[in-house]
């Protein structure tokens, strides 16, 4: 596992700097976190909450997509009760009148948007969190939007080229909204809370004696980065001067390769690490999306810019995470019980 360097990176939300900088005041009292119901995002603003609250003090509520279901990371919000943060489930959070009203017409210092996939969805949050006077409009978009060029697999920074995806047009529409924003970008989320996992086609194999099957050479490096990790660079920037106007990866500067990795999962699950390569462009057979859960080339972002601008560290890393990983995620939610369909893996390596 290597740890990114530090370097100066400058700003851009697409290579354009922003028209115009604002700044914020001292005054965070109150944050509202518009949430979604699930996957990497769900666990973020679970750790979000209670950190805002425990380190900064701030009276937290959750504007939360519904409906709760009772799964993760849901099961775990009497934590949140017991911290005192309001959640306020909405059914649907595109009918942003409806959820709005159910907040009984408090106003909010920060808002932290965790669910906008489009400027049509955070258009009507945004200009509530205006009409407030709120201090900080934070944005939690997707490093997903990042076009490495051909050949080019180097640390992805802020400055790298995006394309022009619903999350995209989201940054851009805050920009122009001329509030006191700041952007995102998550990569592969992990976490004890989580009901998705990255994870599982390793441990479907290892705690079946079947070898991990892996795209290329395996020495693709890739950046997984707990909740907790992404939810405390969040918290670091609320109410930040330095994070006014600015695009963050929101990752670790941990880096691990896929063999790597296939090696930590099967230390966790007690098997033997057996790896076999594949190629994914041999025509064997159709590879659905999905059947290896990262790109098949290497894709990992640069922390950078956060260490310098917000004093950023990662506590967590998931080479150290594996262990528990296996047992309170992977075999807590079923994974050693369910059936799983080798086929692909021989077909691919016959």
């Amino acid at each position: 596992m290597l740890t990114l360097a530090s370097s100066s990176l400058s700003f851009a939300l697409g290579g354009r700097a922003p028209a115009r900088r604002n700044s914020v005041s001292a005054r965070m009292d109150a944050a509202l976190i518009i949430q979604n119901k699930g996957g990497g995002h769900g666990e973020i603003g679970y750790h979000l909450a209670l950190q805002l609250v425990k380190e900064k003090g701030m009276e937290v509520t959750i504007l939360h997509e519904g409906p709760n279901k009772g799964k993760p990371p849901h099961n775990a919000y009497g934590d949140l009760d017991a911290a005192g943060v309001t959640t306020i489930w909405c059914d649907d959070l595109k009918d942003s009148a409806a959820c709005l009203k159910e907040l009984g017409g408090k106003s909010f210092s920060a808002v932290v948007d965790n669910w906008s996939k489009s400027p049509e969805d955070i258009a009507p949050y945004a200009d509530a969190a205006k009409g407030w006077g709120s201090e900080h409009y934070a944005y939690i978009s997707s490093a997903g939007m990042y076009t490495p060029e051909k050949g080019d697999f180097g640390a992805i920074t802020e400055t790298c080229a995006v394309k022009s995806s619903g999350q995209r047009q989201a940054e851009e529409l805050l920009a122009e909204k001329a509030m006191p924003f700041t952007c995102f970008r998550p990569q592969y989320i992990y976490g004890p809370k989580q009901g998705k996992s990255y994870l599982a086609p390793f441990f479907d194999r290892l705690a079946r004696g079947k070898p991990v099957l892996v795209p290329g050479d395996g020495s693709q490096f890739v950046t997984m980065t707990h909740a907790a990790d992404n939810a405390a660079m969040v918290a670091a920037a609320i109410g930040n001067s330095n994070a006014v106007g600015e695009v963050f990866n929101c990752a670790t500067s941990s880096l691990i390769t896929y063999d790597e990795l296939a090696a930590a999962c099967a230390a966790a699950a007690g098997a033997d690490s057996v790896i076999e390569h594949y190629d994914p462009k041999a025509g064997k057979a159709e590879i659905p999306k999905g059947f290896f859960p990262f790109r098949d080339t290497p894709f990992y972002v640069s922390a950078d810019k956060a260490k310098d601008l917000l004093g950023f560290a990662p506590k967590h890393s998931i080479a150290d995470d594996a262990k528990w990983y296996f047992e309170d995620n992977y075999k807590a939610q079923g994974g050693m019980d369910k059936e799983v369909d080798f086929s692909l893996d021989e077909a691919l390596l016959a």
